[in-house]
């Protein structure tokens, strides 16, 4: 290969790859909620994980030639009981990079986990924390401070919808400048989510991985997160199927009532097809393959 044609080959492939991965400790210092217990992370099949036990980020930039400006914290799913890292997590982030959009995939830590206090509390504060860092670093990575949202599967988008219920516009008396900064998301996406905590469709196993075998009723109404809504909730889209049988629809529709009884922006697209843990889809030319461009749509929508 000639020099010309190596130089050519470089510009082609650095300008057609995405920007550099980074990947961050969410705690560098003292872990909340850990008891000092120190085990060993499994590594499963198809690229998920448990027993997490340094949560982090790792951070997808777009070109920055075209970039919008928006950033999307990526939770995946797993019941609380894994993390499907792979197909709801980095696959997802390279998607959002190819439309111009950053993803934050956390890996956050699970109330299975031994070596975890307060398990109910957890996971919601490393995604907390997920937001909190990326707001705090928009600058440096490229990023319109107030257009972070928050994305999740299943499990995942229990979780993401209750950061974006149970979240504070900063914690001023913290020492820690990153916990000084917002952790409301600007928008939410849930795709097939666990909602409810509560009622008959609610998801059994998820419930008992975050809750415990017999939770109260004040436990199990806090992380209700269709009971949680208020007008200041953040604009909404939300991915369902028919045909779920793992996490029943009706979690999508509650939350979808909730927010249009009190106002806020939200879109309900349940589809015939795709079942349950389809990430991306299935790429079987059925109905549920449309919602990346759903969602595309919905985030230009809110956020332009």
């Amino acid at each position: 290969m000639t020099g010309r044609r190596f130089f050519i080959f470089l510009f082609t492939f650095f300008s057609t790859m995405t920007f550099a991965q980074e990947t961050i400790k969410l705690w560098p210092g003292e872990v909340p909620f850990s008891n000092g217990k120190h085990g060993k992370e499994e590594l499963l099949d198809r690229g998920r994980i448990t027993n997490i036990q340094e949560p982090e980020i790792t951070v997808y930039l777009p070109e920055t030639d075209r970039t919008t400006g928006t950033a999307v914290v990526i939770c995946p799913g797993g019941g609380y009981r894994i993390l499907a890292m792979q197909h709801e997590g980095h696959d997802v982030a390279r998607w959002l990079n190819s439309i111009g959009i950053a993803g934050i995939v956390v890996k956050y830590r699970l109330p299975t986990s031994e070596n975890i206090t307060q398990k109910s509390e957890v996971a919601m504060a490393d995604a907390q924390r997920a937001v909190r860092m990326t707001r705090y670093h928009a600058e440096r990575w490229g990023i319109d401070p107030g257009k972070i949202g928050i994305m999740g599967f299943s499990a995942g988008g229990h979780l993401a919808s209750t950061v974006g219920t149970h979240y504070d516009y900063g914690l001023s008396r913290s020492e820690d400048p990153i916990q000084k900064v917002s952790c409301r998301p600007d928008f939410m996406v849930l795709i097939y989510p666990v909602v409810s905590m509560t009622e008959d469709f609610s998801h059994s196993g998820s419930v008992k991985s975050l809750l415990g075998e017999k939770p109260s009723e004040i436990q199990k109404l806090r992380f209700s997160n269709e009971r949680q809504v208020t007008s200041d909730t953040p604009p909404t889209i939300l991915i369902h199927s028919s045909d779920d049988h793992g996490v029943h629809p009706a979690n999508s529709i509650a939350f979808y009532e909730a927010l249009n009884a009190f106002g806020v922006t939200a879109e309900l697209h349940i589809f015939n097809s795709g079942a349950h843990g389809y990430g991306l889809g299935r790429k079987d030319g059925t109905s549920h393959n449309h919602w990346p461009n759903t969602v595309e749509a919905f985030i230009r929508d809110v956020k332009n």
